[in-house]
Parts: structure tokens; sequence; C-alpha cells
């Protein structure tokens, strides 16, 4: 089973709306055997907090459930568990290569790396623009599906 972690600052926006987008997608095509995830933080300023009001109006518009999160920081253990550690932007895969040794088992990556494209998922924190945001995760996850497919991870 492939294991993948979304890291964003908080936790409470763009990694946990790709980890309810990611298990979702899971269901959809009955990957649960092969694929599961989770999500953390960089930081600790909202560990124990809910999902962001905005990121959970944003994924009931596209009808896909958001469970019972609480923010948790990511742990050293976490390198060994989980075999893609997904950052958002740049500011994270700085944090995730400094707190996991320069990534010797290179499964640190830039989701929207996937894609092709070398940028920053903003923070809807600061943004406010869900709907961006979500467009965003979604175009990262199709890449990183079809990556998976293509490595054999994934069925075609």
């Amino acid at each position: 089973m492939i294991k993948v972690l979304f890291v964003c600052h908080g936790n409470i926006c763009r990694s946990v709306m790709a980890e309810y987008m990611m298990k979702h997608l899971i269901r959809q095509n009955g990957w649960e055997d092969l694929l599961m995830c989770d999500s953390a933080a960089t930081s600790y300023e909202e560990i124990g907090n809910t999902i962001h009001y905005g990121a959970k109006r944003e994924l009931d518009r596209h009808s896909i459930p958001a469970g019972n999160h609480r923010a948790r920081h990511m742990r050293p253990e976490d390198y060994d568990t989980f075999d893609y550690i997904i950052g958002m932007d740049e500011e994270n895969m700085y944090n995730l290569n400094r707190y996991y040794h320069n990534d010797p088992k290179h499964r640190i990556f830039l989701l929207l790396g996937f894609a092709g494209k070398n940028r920053d998922i903003a923070d809807p924190w600061y943004t406010g623009n869900f709907r961006e945001t979500y467009e965003d995760l979604e175009e990262g996850l199709e890449a990183f599906t079809e990556y998976l497919k293509k490595n054999a991870v994934l069925p075609q």
C-alpha cells in the first residue's frame, strides 16, 4: 500500500482539503487497498483545530465529505511511514527538507510539480479564495494520480 502525507502550514486548509479530495478519489476508483493518505502541518499554530470553515464549505460544494479532522503537526516517524510527503508551497518544502534532513530517501514533492508547474498553491487562509485553491489541488491530484498510474502503482 502506498501512503501519502499532504502538508501545509497549519493543516486546516490546503493539506486537509487535499487529504479529503484524495480520499474521495480513492473511494470513487476502488483504490482502498492501494492508497491511503493523511495530512499534517509544518507549524504548531493550528494544532487541534478543525478544518477551516471556508475549506469545509468548498469541499461541501463538491460533495466531498470532510470527516472529523483535527490539525496535527508532522512527526519524525512520518518520514518512514509515508512514501510521498507532498507540500503545497515553497515554504512548506523548505520546512519539510529541514525537518527531514534534506530528504535522503527522496519522498518530498511539491504538489503542482506533478502537473509540471513549479509554483505554490496559494494559502486561502490569506487569500480567502478557496475555489482557486480547490482548482489547484484538483489539478495537482489529477497529475499525481497519473504519475502513480505511469509508475504502475495504480491501475490504468
